[in-house]
């Protein structure tokens, strides 16, 4: 999956899958998790958002179903 860069101090980039609705988040540290049935408008608030971190744990994180990859 392709991902984007993106200015954020935990964040490196953020990828999206819309057939299958995967949002894909690499931390600067190198982990990447992919997180499944996130709709479309989770990852334009995400890409839109001030605080990309702040974005992913209210809206993102211990809400959908995730792996590590």
């Amino acid at each position: 999956m392709e991902r984007t860069p993106v200015t954020s101090s935990n964040i490196a980039a953020i990828g999206y899958n819309e057939d299958d609705h995967i949002l894909e988040v690499e931390f600067k540290n190198g982990s990447v998790y992919q997180y499944s049935d996130v709709p479309l408008s989770e990852r334009t608030g995400i890409m839109n958002a001030d605080s990309k971190g702040r974005y992913f744990h209210a809206n993102i994180r211990n809400r959908y179903p995730y792996v590590k990859l």
